[in-house]
């Protein structure tokens, strides 16, 4: 979600990485296709929270207007892999091995804000979990994930 090439390895407080989310000039494509926006860093929690926009996602509605569930998944998996970024002081992405999502209740096309966080970092793995909540603040969907934290400069696009 961030440009890669700009990211420094020194030490970022919370609110820089907050405002290098929200000022980003190149981001995947598909962040943009969920209207994410970055709107608290907690790296001392290795946490991050998120709001989805509801416009777009009117276009991922299914025929009962409910959002549907591969696009819930993706929006969890945007909050889990960005909490690995931020616990990584943003030094890494994280690659998703394997996701299990639980639904609650319907996501409706609204606002909805994502919650992720580090849970646990082994020596090659990291373990996430990642909550959905509506506007009225109801849990909508969780899931837990398994990342393999990569150094940017190990990354390689393609």
């Amino acid at each position: 979600m961030t440009d890669i090439a700009s990211v420094a390895e020194a030490e970022l407080s919370d609110a820089q990485i907050l405002a290098r989310f929200q000022n980003a000039k190149r981001r995947p494509p598909g962040t943009d296709a969920l209207g994410v926006r970055v709107i608290a860093v907690r790296q001392a929690e290795m946490l991050v929270e998120a709001q989805f926009a509801a416009e777009p996602l009117r276009q991922f509605a299914n025929p009962m207007g409910q959002v549907q569930g591969g696009y819930v998944c993706a929006m969890l998996d945007e909050v889990m892999s960005v909490s690995i970024m931020v616990a990584s002081k943003m030094t890494c992405v994280a690659p998703t091995l394997e996701m299990k999502t639980s639904f609650y209740r319907p996501a409706m096309p609204e606002t909805l804000r994502g919650v992720g966080r580090v849970v646990k970092w082994g020596r090659t793995i990291a373990f996430t979990e990642g909550e959905l909540y509506d506007e009225g603040g109801r849990l909508l969907a969780k899931a837990t994930g398994t990342a393999i934290p990569t150094p940017f400069s190990n990354y390689k696009k393609g």
